[in-house]
């Protein structure tokens, strides 16, 4: 499923930057590393500690798009 990543502002990917990987807007820190994290038992507040440069609205904003993206799947 391709994400509509790019309607979503606290995000940005530019081929010169992490190779052209969704990073959180003003950094260098890839999404993925969000739900990697999240996976092997890291909470929110330990991700932010570890990832100094992004925003809690920014992980919020990532976290609430997929539950809003993978609920409009559910439905279809």
């Amino acid at each position: 499923m391709e994400k509509a990543w790019k309607q979503l502002a606290a995000v940005e990917s530019h081929p010169d930057k992490v190779s052209g990987s969704w990073v959180f807007r003003g950094t260098r820190v890839p999404v993925a590393a969000l739900f990697e994290n999240l996976r092997d038992g890291a909470t929110v507040d330990q991700f932010l500690e570890w990832f100094p440069g992004v925003k809690r609205e920014d992980v919020e904003a990532v976290l609430d798009y997929e539950v809003a993206a993978l609920s409009t799947t559910e439905a279809a």
